[in-house]
């Protein structure tokens, strides 16, 4: 297991890659994980390095589509800092982005604080721990030159190639009542229109929610009120550029968009 200086050392690496907006091949052997629990331990000590404050959570390769863009198997957890929230309708800046990808995604607010414990959460348990459904965008990058190639630890440890985040109003439809699996939110892009499906996030994005939780609860960590979990993308990744615009329409569930500059 890595050491606290290890893990304080690759967090330093990685911090100054994304400041720059640089990218590295690899961790250096003697600070690289080996394993999720590693990788784990460096992303918490990014969260000490950040300019901003913990707003939520993200979850990378909740799809088959997604899981082939970073070349794993499952689903990982990483961290949205505030500094890299971007209001609705705003602009994301494409410096230094590789991935060059933009994500529709479902959030959802916590209401309640769900703590580490041994058993696992329920879905029904964590949903109502929830306080409201956001319409998202996540727009991810990774601080790793080939992030194909990097692994499972090492793509933990970089925040599960977290970037920037677009968080859209809180819906004022009964989202409880509608079946998630089947919503089919309306992507506009550079003209052109494609549609996402709930059943891409994990088989329904209330799924990936209770992963999360469960996730965190294993690692010791409160899932707390007042943040954000943003399920993983429910559309393939869709390349964005500088001067695109990228609208999503969840129906009565809402919009949300952003600009790319």
């Amino acid at each position: 297991m890595l050491d606290k200086d290890q893990i304080a050392a690759a967090s330093r690496v990685l911090v100054q890659h994304w400041r720059d907006g640089s990218k590295l091949d690899t961790l250096e052997a003697p600070v690289r994980p080996q394993s999720r629990i590693e990788g784990y331990a460096i992303q918490a000590a990014l969260e000490t390095q950040s300019l901003g404050e913990l707003f939520g959570w993200k979850i990378a390769a909740t799809s088959v589509s997604g899981q082939q863009h970073i070349n794993v198997t499952g689903p990982l957890a990483g961290r949205i800092m505030s500094d890299t929230v971007i209001a609705n309708g705003g602009t994301a800046s494409m410096k230094g982005n590789e991935m060059r990808v933009g994500e529709p995604e479902f959030a959802f607010r916590m209401g309640r604080d769900l703590p580490p414990r041994a058993a696992s959460y329920t879905i029904d348990e964590v949903l109502s721990a929830v306080d409201s459904f956001h319409p998202a965008i996540e727009i991810p990058d990774s601080r790793f030159r080939d992030f194909a190639s990097a692994g499972e630890a090492q793509l933990i440890a970089d925040n599960a190639c977290a970037h920037l985040f677009v968080l859209g109003e809180a819906t004022a439809a009964n989202w409880r009542a509608m079946d998630l699996v089947e919503e089919r939110p309306q992507i506009t892009l550079r003209g052109e229109r494609y549609v996402g499906h709930g059943k891409n996030v994990l088989g329904d994005p209330r799924v990936a929610l209770a992963w999360l939780a469960n996730e965190l609860s294993g690692l010791g960590i409160t899932l707390r009120a007042g943040q954000v979990v943003t399920t993983g993308t429910c559309h393939p990744p869709l390349p964005i550029a500088a001067g695109d615009h990228m609208t999503v329409d969840f129906g009565v569930l809402g919009t949300v968009a952003v600009g790319f500059v």
